[in-house]
């Protein structure tokens, strides 16, 4: 379900927030509606000469976890790339700028700041409820295709549509809500890498979804006209370089995306390794089961730390030609409904949490740990182990509730049914974001410096009576972009993707990305944030360039996110610049050619990309 105007029935948004209120269930959501121009509960008059027949009405702006919320701003929905190029125009002569809006899964304030009045001079322009097609572009005789998708069509909607015709990506964010604009903007990723031996097919990379791009459509400015214009700009063209992760500085319409004969995977979830010997340092005894290890066998990996928890847990996808026969064959995605949905009593616990109960994370950290476990494998013996503030939350009622759904911890099928599992309706939480680029040869050195400063820092923090996380450590494993796998000769790779080579190393070709999760409220997370920022920007240098991921939190002080001047105006353009070679400063030039009036701009990424 998308957020455009064509989807709201009785005018109701489905944004929601976690309520505290445990009576309600605890994730429980507040419903709001648009408001038309001339209705009563409009904040301001219309925008002077907005371009009639265009669709527009106020709206509150809010993000994944709604750490970013705004006044009533202008919105509206166009039907076609020459109506979007009509807004653009309109504000290039208004002296307003234009913000594309995509499916607001986001947490980095690319869009507009949280707090944005409506007054600003500001119009959002939603994508997703009119430009959403797509089509199979070109078939090829190695196996590869193209498909040419609009920005505002979901991801879930594009892997769909591969799928039918035989075709998938290598990996792909999880959620599926995402628009494929909004993924491209900011280089959204999945978690893949080559397993040992393995040889990847035509169309397939390990980069992010940008490196797949053959084409965009993006409106630009012409000198010629002295307006806004339909540009398309091919693979091989020097600006396609900036355009691939532009940030939100750029507004595309239209992509073309490479894809490759898909493959169907297996994904088996793995329960019982201690993180101590997962993140394990490099030179563990033979035997140990290590990340580095599962990396080398599969390639496809990703491990679910719950807060104060001792095993996390693993996933680990393989290619998988024919249904082992251990594995239960899934036809959709999102198989993990307790995950997507988490039972009332588990919900009523983390109301608890935002109602102030602060010092349950450790109980609520073993509370998700255990209902994974639970729903995955069918082994209750932990929870009947455990104590009595467990067995409160996990009752027999929910025990038996998640053994009735059947066992997930050996799946198979298409890909897009393996790599996507995350829905709208899962726990709301925040997160940083990092990517640590290494060699493959020190992957597991990255995975056991991180995890163990996290651990004692946790444990730091609770001994003063602060408990800053309340949900998980996520960690994957993909490769760096590689324009080759996109199939147009002469192309580069996207210039502000965090996975963008470092020419002075070749032999560093792997990222370890790095997410911590809390609820957005939680005391003291903005402080321990900025501790595990500063730790990670001061790895050695040999061994680890570190990079924001962008559609996440970063640059923080101790009480915000965004909001570190030197992180922002140094260590960011910094860490894109390492290694030399064209990057950081030759795609901020771009982009400001590209928009010389700064329509498609924002404050922040004024101060951001300068």
């Amino acid at each position: 379900m998308t957020d455009g105007p064509s989807n709201q029935g009785g005018g109701l948004s489905r944004r929601r927030l976690l309520a505290s209120s445990a009576a309600a269930g605890g994730a429980v959501w507040l419903l709001r509606g648009l408001v038309r121009p001339g209705s009563a509960y409009a904040a301001s008059a219309p925008p002077p000469g907005f371009p009639a027949g265009i669709d527009v009405y106020q709206r509150t702006y809010e993000n994944w976890a709604g750490e970013i919320r705004t006044d009533q701003l202008w919105t509206c929905a166009p039907r076609s790339p020459q109506e979007v190029l009509d807004v653009v125009n309109w504000a290039y002569g208004a002296g307003w700028t234009v913000r594309a809006q995509g499916q607001r899964h986001g947490w980095a304030p690319l869009t507009v700041a949280d707090g944005t009045p409506a007054a600003a001079r500001v119009v959002l322009l939603d994508t997703t409820a009119h430009l959403t097609a797509m089509s199979l572009e070109q078939q090829a005789a190695d196996g590869s295709a193209r498909v040419r998708v609009q920005a505002g069509a979901s991801l879930e909607t594009l892997l769909a549509f591969a799928g039918e015709g035989g075709y998938g990506v290598a990996s792909a964010p999880a959620p599926g809500d995402l628009s494929v604009g909004g993924a491209l903007a900011i280089g959204a990723h999945g978690t893949a890498v080559p397993a040992v031996g393995e040889s990847p097919s035509s169309g397939h990379g390990y980069g992010s979804l940008s490196n797949l791009v053959t084409e965009l459509t993006v409106v630009v400015w012409d000198d010629a006209t002295g307006r806004y214009v339909l540009r398309t700009v091919g693979r091989a063209e020097p600006d396609c370089a900036a355009l691939l992760t532009h940030l939100g500085r750029s507004l595309v319409t239209e992509a073309v995306v490479r894809v490759g004969t898909d493959h169907h995977l297996r994904c088996q979830s793995i329960l019982d390794i201690p993180a101590t010997e997962l993140f394990a340092a490099p030179g563990a005894p033979a035997g140990t089961r290590t990340l580095a290890g599962f990396v080398d066998r599969t390639g496809r990996v990703e491990a679910i730390w719950f807060a104060f928890t001792d095993c996390p847990w693993l996933k680990v996808w393989s290619v998988a030609p024919k249904r082992p026969l251990t594995a239960r064959a899934v036809d959709e995605p999102y198989n993990y409904p307790f995950s997507d949905s988490l039972p009332e009593p588990v919900a009523r616990l983390a109301g608890d949490l935002v109602s102030g109960a602060w010092a349950s994370a450790p109980l609520f950290g073993q509370v998700q740990y255990l209902l994974a476990k639970v729903a995955l494998t069918g082994d209750i013996t932990d929870v009947l182990l455990s104590g009595t503030l467990v067995r409160d939350v996990l009752t027999g009622d929910v025990l038996t509730h998640l053994l009735a759904g059947g066992l997930r911890s050996d799946l198979w099928g298409a890909s897009r049914n393996l790599l996507q599992y995350v829905r709208p309706t899962t726990l709301r939480e925040t997160a940083n974001g990092y990517a640590v680029l290494t060699r493959r040869a020190d992957l597991q050195w990255v995975v056991s410096q991180f995890t163990g400063f996290y651990r004692t820092l946790l444990t730091q923090y609770a001994a003063r009576g602060e408990y800053p996380v309340n949900g998980q450590v996520e960690i994957r494993v993909t490769g760096l972009e590689d324009p080759f796998v996109c199939g147009v000769p002469g192309a580069r790779p996207p210039l502000l993707s965090a996975l963008r080579p470092r020419p002075d190393r070749p032999d560093v070709d792997t990222a370890v990305w790095i997410d911590v999760l809390s609820l957005p409220t939680t005391p003291a997370l903005h402080r321990f944030y900025r501790d595990i920022e500063q730790f990670l920007l001061a790895l050695d240098g040999d061994r680890a360039t570190v990079r924001v991921e962008w559609s996440k939190g970063w640059a923080y002080s101790d009480t915000a996110a965004w909001s570190d001047p030197d992180v922002l105006t140094r260590a960011i353009p910094a860490s894109q610049r390492a290694g030399g070679g064209p990057g950081w400063d030759e795609a901020v030039a771009i982009l400001d050619r590209l928009d010389p009036h700064r329509v498609l701009s924002s404050p922040f990424l004024d101060a951001l990309l300068r």
